[in-house]
């Protein structure tokens, strides 16, 4: 059994043909499909979730010392049938993040790549757990 402080969750349903909504323990929904429409699809979600949770991440370092101008993440990789089955190479995510001008925006410069390399190396849980070996249960209700 989960520990209710760590346990995290989505309720997925069917809403269309090949069109389902994610919804969360606080209510938001977010529609997932099948690239036919404007739905975000599976992979792309994986991509988001990627750049979002290492953007908070670097965010919240650097913005302590001074808040962007801009901030922008892209997030990017290959999807490809092998031996393996369906998966995604060549997983990348690339930061564009402008800072002020004067010493709060240096700082916060400076700090920028280890901000990254520690969302990456430890404080992403999504990269993380893509990064690490882990399994994956699928079972029948």
């Amino acid at each position: 059994m989960s520990d209710p402080e760590t346990l995290r969750s989505i309720d997925l349903t069917r809403i269309g043909e090949a069109r389902y909504k994610a919804t969360n323990v606080r209510g938001g929904v977010l529609p997932i499909g099948t690239g036919d429409d404007p739905d975000f699809t599976p992979v792309e979600l994986l991509l988001a979730a990627l750049a979002g949770c290492s953007a908070i991440d670097v965010d919240a370092i650097t913005g302590k010392r001074a808040q962007p101008l801009s901030f922008a993440v892209h997030s990017q990789g290959d999807k490809v049938r092998d031996d393996d089955g369906n998966h995604l190479t060549n997983l990348r995510i690339t930061f564009d993040v402008v800072f002020p001008d004067g010493a709060e925006g240096d700082a916060a410069r400076d700090f920028l790549p280890r901000s990254i390399e520690m969302s990456r190396d430890r404080l992403c849980t999504v990269s993380r757990t893509v990064a690490l070996p882990t399994e994956v249960e699928f079972r029948q209700a």
